[in-house]
């Protein structure tokens, strides 16, 4: 039996870290994957504010389900010892908050010379690893656009080089549909086998425009399905992305996002409190047809 459990971005709600945990719990969230606190990237704090963070959390008995890092997130040609420190940081405040994932990318390539930094990346990455796997840790890799692994292929290609238990795969549909990739059943299928953790955002391809999951081109609504066959076991993360883009207090009122399948979304209000409510009922919508909440 598949098992879905829901975390998310919680600093898309607010960047008041007290604020995001009530939210949260409101919700009936009890996992978060933490990016930001109190305006500060979670790089960005030190060891004692990361005590105090997860005071917080055992009192409002939340747990991280991942550290959402920036690691990964310059450009291949970037100076590397700068960021190695920044991911043994990282690592410190993971065991703090007792988590043992950590979302990565692969470096942002400039004027598409992928084969050109390919061993870099690799290098790099397997040097990540290596700590990674010294303190037990799992690195996430997360497709993004821009990065190595922005595409299913290099993705694949990614994954099987590396060829290691402390190194899995998120699957973002959103960010897959604004590189212009068919999510389902293409990719997928393609790197199934190494995703263990999910980001729940979808997008359309007619111009990348992020929209609430199983309104846009993702097919997360297929994803979840097969996901549920497969008896996945593990976290469904809301990355929203519902930021106050032109058209979306119309949403209710644009029939392409609330006249298919999924039905009418119910605009709660004009916050981001508000938009990562709406994305939480798109998500729960979806796993209730498929007979999960």
């Amino acid at each position: 039996m598949a098992e879905f459990i829901l975390s998310g971005f919680s600093d898309e709600i607010a960047a008041d870290f007290q604020v995001q945990l009530e939210k949260m719990q409101e919700l009936d969230i009890a996992n978060i994957e933490i990016r930001g606190v109190n305006g500060k990237n979670i790089s960005e704090l030190t060891l004692d504010e990361a005590r105090e963070v997860k005071k917080l959390l055992d009192e409002k008995g939340m747990k991280v389900s991942s550290i959402g890092s920036p690691i990964g997130k310059i450009k291949i040609t970037d100076p590397f010892e700068p960021h190695m420190e920044t991911f043994q940081h990282l690592i410190e405040i993971a065991e703090i908050l007792q988590v043992k994932n950590m979302r990565i990318f692969s470096f942002y390539i400039e004027n598409e010379t992928y084969e050109e930094y390919e061993e870099k990346v690799f290098s790099r990455m397997k040097a990540l690893l290596d700590v990674a796997k010294a303190h037990d840790m799992i690195l996430l890799h997360e497709n993004e656009k821009g990065i190595y692994g922005d595409i299913p292929a290099r993705c694949k290609k990614l994954y099987d080089h590396m060829g290691d238990e402390n190194f899995k795969l998120i699957f973002d549909p959103a960010n897959f549909v604004q590189c212009g990739v068919v999510t389902y059943p293409e990719a997928f299928q393609l790197l199934k086998d190494g995703v263990v953790y999910m980001h729940i955002k979808d997008a359309l391809l007619s111009d990348g425009q992020v929209v609430p999951s199983g309104y846009g081109d993702g097919h997360v609504p297929e994803i979840i399905k097969e996901l549920g066959q497969m008896n996945y076991k593990g976290y469904l993360s809301l990355e929203p992305h519902l930021g106050y883009f032109e058209g979306f207090d119309a949403l209710e009122e644009n029939e392409s996002l609330t006249g298919g399948e999924q039905g009418p979304l119910v605009f709660k209000e004009n916050s981001d409190a508000g938009k990562f409510e709406l994305a939480v009922d798109a998500l729960r919508k979806i796993l209730k047809e498929n007979g999960y909440e």
